[in-house]
């Protein structure tokens, strides 16, 4: 059976505990486990967290889901950018997958709302990749 690690980040809960149980879902779906559930404050938080659970042995693949609203700056390209290179560097230093499922930068919180079906694409990207990697 597949165990998934999930970083779920509380910045955005509104749209961020829709797209958890959205993952959930998914991996019911799947008939896969998920070992474990890691709460965040923000996405620019789950890297240390995703890096923590793709370091256990019982741990196949983490799912990370997470929403960044644009703002009156560009905080939200950097914030997304800075994650994005952070999370897939875990993934390849830890030989486990991890999965993007954060939606933005450059959404409205109404667009993030329509967006929450990115925490089950995180989760079937976690198992795809887990069930094609030797």
């Amino acid at each position: 059976m597949v165990n998934l690690g999930l970083v779920v980040a509380q910045f955005n809960a509104s749209v961020t505990e829709p797209m958890a149980e959205s993952a959930t879902d998914a991996a019911a779906d799947h008939g896969v486990d998920i070992a474990e559930t890691v709460q965040v404050p923000g996405v620019y938080d789950s890297p240390i967290a995703a890096d923590r659970l793709a370091r256990q042995d019982d741990i196949d693949a983490v799912a990370v889901v997470g929403a960044v609203v644009t703002g009156d700056t560009d905080h939200d390209q950097v914030i997304s950018d800075a994650t994005a290179q952070s999370l897939q560097t875990v993934g390849l230093d830890r030989d486990t997958p991890v999965t993007y499922g954060i939606t933005g930068p450059g959404q409205s919180g109404a667009e993030a709302r329509e967006r929450v079906e990115k925490g089950a694409a995180a989760v079937d990207a976690a198992v795809d990749l887990v069930e094609a990697l030797p």
